[in-house]
């Protein structure tokens, strides 16, 4: 070659090796430089190895660029020197090719545990430590998925427009959808139109106070509405701006229903201690009227006494509505008696009628058998009316109702039958196996309290008898009530051929009643049938009357008074005269009587009572408590 194109051959060769020399001095400064401002240099291996290697590189780059301008140094006056420097450059590359390779093997040690330079910026990480921290991240996202699946309520993303980008499985089930069917509709969607209002002003109001809750109607398949109270939090970027919001949503349809019950029996209750007190004072009016009419009738002629006949008769059917108005407020204390069930059947059946609509046809279907049982005939009543109500609520379309008794042997034991059935909706097994739960309702909210037949199971039962329910969907519904036949005949009381006359006795009777027309007639019965009298006025008033008169036989009392009630004062006098035999005469106790037991000389009388019927109590109550205390016992 010749010797000009030589010398520009080792000229382009000494400047590629300066560039070269350039450049990887450059790249091995700005890793330097990375390393230092991340704070990598002692922690970064591969970055310092790298940098050293480019450093190394550059030195050696450097060495051939000075090896390959020693030809024009001047090598007649410098000859010793540059044949030195040549043999010096090129053990000098040797030495650093030596630690370039050296360098290279460490690289490459390190190279499976680190990826290549970050986004150019001249800093390494240490794979292992992110495989650590993706792990790490792995296992916080499955235990969040986890948490979020398995969780009682559902979880809903939404996005900045409402619209729904993720839902847990718990939120798909609770509406009666997919997972798969619900991202990308509208949040709003799923609203009953009633709510609308209030869950776009949460929604909007969520973005400006961080967090809200509610209560809206939700959608659910099958036409179906699920209750749902809805907590709001707002989702942000990393800049703080809100992006959605995330709700966690609660079923609570079951608990809307319980309050909503709970609401309605609190308003029965209501409407029953208004009932009560109603009763109660309508009582004591019927007392009098009843009471004067009896007294009138034994000095009337027989004209006159045909008219007060049809006063007393009046009053009875008075007196009849009452205790229906009682029955329903479940205001009655139970008082077992024998009861003929057929008859009171019979006498139900004008309520019934009222009760039912017009499109039900009513069929009453007694047995010729006696049918006696001890029962409170009140709550008997009160069976017949939830079971006829109940039917009716079945037959919403209209259908017949069919009400028998009957008189059956189970199980080698005499058992007197009262069936209802009616032609309506039926239930399925598994509201049937419900069908006497407490507060359990398949009714709408506020229409029902799931109290009526738990009511009907509770009663039988502690009466000793049985409820059996047979239902089918579509083929109506028949509820069997099994009660213990008595043994002896129904009672006599209340019967149409009642003595009328007064039974006469001696004795003193203290006598308290607040009613002023209730007490002055009381007294002037008692003191014609042969008694003395004393009157309290109150409980307070008859603890001072008693104080004042040592020979007491009977009290006489009012359960319900201002004050101290007739119970409290009975318990006072029987603490300061033992043995002092009782009679409670109320409509309407309010729950304050305790059960008299069997003690026979603690007795109630109804009202409203009639002449014949307080002092046949009085008398009965004095003979007990002689024949008790003349017993050797």
């Amino acid at each position: 070659m010749d010797s000009g194109w030589t010398d520009l051959w080792w000229q382009l060769t000494a400047m590629a090796n300066a560039v070269i020399l350039a450049a990887y001095l450059a790249i091995s400064f700005a890793i330097a430089r990375g390393l230092l401002r991340a704070r990598q240099w002692r922690n970064n291996p591969l970055g310092l190895a790298t940098a050293s290697i480019f450093f190394s590189c550059a030195v050696h780059h450097g060495s051939h660029t000075v090896h390959l301008l020693l030809p024009y140094f001047n090598m007649d006056v410098h000859g010793g020197l540059a044949m030195r420097m040549a043999f010096g450059m090129d053990f000098q590359a040797a030495g650093w090719d030596t630690v370039t390779a050296v360098l290279a093997v460490w690289y490459w040690t390190l190279r499976g545990r680190f990826p290549a330079l970050v986004r150019g910026a001249a800093l390494f990480e240490d794979l292992r430590l992110r495989q650590a921290a993706e792990a790490t991240l792995r296992a916080s996202e499955e235990r969040f998925r986890e948490i979020v699946e398995t969780t009682s309520e559902g979880v809903v993303v939404l996005d900045a427009d409402g619209r729904i980008g993720y839902t847990n499985d718990r939120f798909a089930e609770m509406v009666g959808r997919t997972p798969d069917d619900l991202p990308g509709s509208a949040m709003l969607d799923l609203v009953t139109g009633a709510d609308q209002a209030v869950a776009e002003q949460a929604l909007s109001a969520v973005h400006d106070s961080g967090a809200t809750h509610f209560e809206v109607g939700m959608h659910a398949s099958g036409g179906r509405v699920v209750w749902a109270r809805i907590a709001l939090t707002t989702r942000v970027d990393d800049a703080g701006t809100p992006i959605g919001a995330l709700a966690m949503v609660a079923d609570v349809t079951e608990q809307k229903s319980i309050e909503a019950q709970l609401h309605q029996a609190q308003k029965l209750d209501a409407v029953g201690q208004l009932a009560g007190g109603l009763a109660h004072d309508f009582n004591n009016l019927l007392t009098v009227i009843d009471g004067y009419a009896a007294l009138l009738i034994a000095e009337a002629d027989e004209t006159t006494t045909k008219d007060l006949v049809m006063i007393r008769d009046a009053s009875s059917r008075a007196s009849a509505l009452t205790r229906q108005l009682l029955t329903f407020s479940r205001a009655q204390t139970a008082r077992p008696q024998v009861v003929e069930v057929a008859g009171l059947v019979a006498g139900l059946e004008v309520l019934m009628r009222r009760l039912i609509r017009e499109d039900i046809d009513l069929v009453v279907t007694p047995t010729a058998a006696a049918t006696p049982v001890r029962v409170d005939p009140g709550q008997l009543e009160q069976v017949l009316v939830n079971l006829a109500i109940n039917a009716r609520d079945a037959m919403p379309t209209g259908g017949t109702l069919t009400i028998g008794t009957d008189r059956v042997d189970v199980e080698q034991s005499d058992f007197v039958l009262v069936s209802v059935t009616d032609t309506g909706l039926g239930m399925t097994p598994e509201v049937a196996a419900r069908a006497f739960e407490p507060f359990f309702t398949t009714k709408n909210p506020g229409e029902g309290t799931g109290l009526g037949l738990s009511t009907v199971y509770g009663i039988v039962t502690r009466a000793g008898g049985q409820v059996r329910l047979e239902s089918r969907p579509g083929l109506g519904t028949t509820f069997e009530v099994y009660l213990p036949a008595a043994t002896t005949p129904a009672d006599a009381a209340g019967e149409a051929d009642e003595p009328q006359r007064l039974i006469a006795g001696d004795g003193t009777i203290l006598l308290v009643e607040d009613d002023p027309a209730v007490r002055q007639l009381s007294e002037r019965i008692l003191r014609t049938a042969g008694y003395r009298v004393l009157v309290g006025v109150d409980g307070e008033d008859a603890l001072a009357v008693a104080g004042a008169h040592a020979d007491i036989d009977l009290l006489v009392t009012d359960v319900v008074m201002p004050g101290m009630n007739g119970q409290q004062l009975a318990d006072r006098l029987t603490d300061l005269r033992p043995g002092l035999p009782v009679i409670f005469t109320s409509a309407y106790t309010r729950g304050v009587l305790t059960d008299t037991g069997d003690d026979r000389t603690v007795a109630f009388l109804d009202k409203p009572f009639t002449a014949a019927a307080l002092t046949a109590k009085v008398r009965s109550v004095l003979d007990n408590h002689a024949e008790a205390a003349a017993s050797p016992a």
